[in-house]
């Protein structure tokens, strides 16, 4: 009872800091349409993202925490390699099409994400409890950017790689970092779903309609659809986010991890008017569920899991603070409505801290 005192002080004094963070900034910073940029090649951005409860909650249940590491490309030319997958899908199917477009691709270097019942003071958990699992993977992401003239469009075709089971390290991953902050640790990872290789593959789109207002400041909307299919995941999605703030047309709102309001790491400074940038945002996704490998269990052995529910939403609101590319840093409160039918108590909720910086 006393840890988690302290750790809930410990979350609202560090969200109350963040926060005055963000607004001294912006009363502080000045708007100049000719703020200078960085010159020289562009080698791309490094995207760091963590997900945890331990962010936005009291809770230490099901999806606990993610992680994932990625590389954002310069803008993508005709002549590299890296264009001809564009080609190859624009050829044989109604995607990357456009003449007014842009390109860049995202690998995923690593990815983790971690899942566990409600109660991880047992070693045998109940089975009306979601099962412990975890996901090891990496991937690639195909973006494209293109101009219509009164809006633009995003295209994301993405393929992730990897593995769920006790390979994906989320036991060890997890009870070391509980040892760090002085927590319990979970007990019942012997009793996770069985190694299996895993694969998603993921095509959506969004359209960003934006408002300018008062000299730099402007309001967007940007909603989306997209489906997934694999033996991890598999379902459709549709949703969107409404931003206001400065320079928004750089990007098209923060990353996240799959399941979720989907995003990418995309920026394009061309847009940029003026360095600086920042905007709050809310947003909404609902998901029709075919397939969840974290609740059903494993597709080809026998495992612990759930009967889910095939209807998912997820309602976010963050903030984001970007100087040029140079580097951006994101905040996001994510809450789940109930994913399978057994599931007990309220809402889940986490929090999300992504950081990118040029190369």
């Amino acid at each position: 009872m006393m840890i988690n005192i302290f750790i809930y002080s410990r979350r609202r004094k560090w969200l109350l800091s963040a926060a005055v963070f963000v607004l001294s900034a912006i009363i502080r910073s000045p708007v100049h349409a000719d703020a200078r940029l960085p010159d020289g090649p562009d080698y791309g951005r490094i995207i760091l993202m963590e997900e945890n409860d331990y962010f936005a909650s009291h809770d230490d249940r099901h999806y606990t925490q993610g992680m994932r590491a990625s590389y954002l490309s310069g803008p993508v030319t005709p002549e590299e390699s890296w264009d001809q997958p564009y080609g190859l899908l624009s050829d044989n199917l109604p995607i990357f099409d456009g003449s007014e477009r842009k390109r860049e691709y995202e690998w995923t270097a690593l990815g983790q994400s971690i899942f566990t019942p409600t109660n991880t003071l047992s070693a045998s958990p109940s089975i009306k409890d979601r099962p412990y699992a975890a996901w090891l993977y990496t991937g690639a992401s195909l973006l494209q950017d293109t101009n219509h003239g009164s809006y633009h469009t995003l295209e994301n075709a993405e393929v992730l790689i990897g593995i769920v089971g006790p390979a994906a390290l989320g036991g060890v991953t997890q009870n070391d970092f509980h040892q760090f902050i002085g927590v319990d640790s979970a007990l019942g990872w012997k009793n996770q779903l069985h190694n299996e290789p895993g694969l998603m593959a993921t095509y959506e789109r969004k359209w960003r309609f934006e408002q300018p207002l008062i000299g730099n400041l402007a309001v967007d909307a940007i909603p989306e659809a997209g489906a997934t299919i694999g033996n991890v995941l598999t379902y459709g999605e549709t949703g969107g986010i409404i931003r206001f703030g400065q320079n928004l047309s750089a990007d098209y709102g923060p990353d996240h991890v799959r399941p979720s309001l989907s995003g990418t790491g995309w920026f394009d400074a061309d847009q940029l008017n003026g360095a600086f940038g920042w905007y709050f945002f809310l947003g909404t996704q609902g998901r029709a569920v075919g397939r969840n490998i974290f609740l059903q269990g494993n597709t080809f052995a026998p495992s612990p899991g759930v009967s889910e529910r095939p209807l998912v939403a997820d309602f976010t609101a963050g903030a984001s603070l970007f100087w040029s590319s140079a580097v951006s840093l994101d905040f996001t409160v994510t809450e789940r409505t109930k994913e399978f039918y057994s599931q007990q108590g309220t809402p889940d909720r986490f929090g999300s801290i992504n950081l990118a910086f040029q190369l």
